[in-house]
């Protein structure tokens, strides 16, 4: 399952998952140096960063960015 962190808050990270719910996850267990719109795997009670995942949805944002202000 995967799901992309939404915000901070405390000592949890809120990550909306791939089904939409929204899901408290304890910043110690999330890859260190984890940001606001990092996508994240849940597998096998651990939690990886999906580098490749995370840059295509950046590319994907800017590129709508770009086309709203043109």
């Amino acid at each position: 399952m995967t799901g992309i962190i939404d915000r901070f808050e405390g000592e949890f990270c809120v990550v909306e998952m791939e089904n939409g719910s929204m899901r408290d996850v304890r910043i110690l267990d999330i890859p260190a140096g984890s940001k606001e719109g990092d996508v994240l795997i849940f597998k096998d009670n651990k939690i990886f960063l999906n580098k490749a995942e995370t840059e295509k949805r950046k590319r994907e944002i800017e590129e709508l960015m770009k086309d709203m202000f043109q």
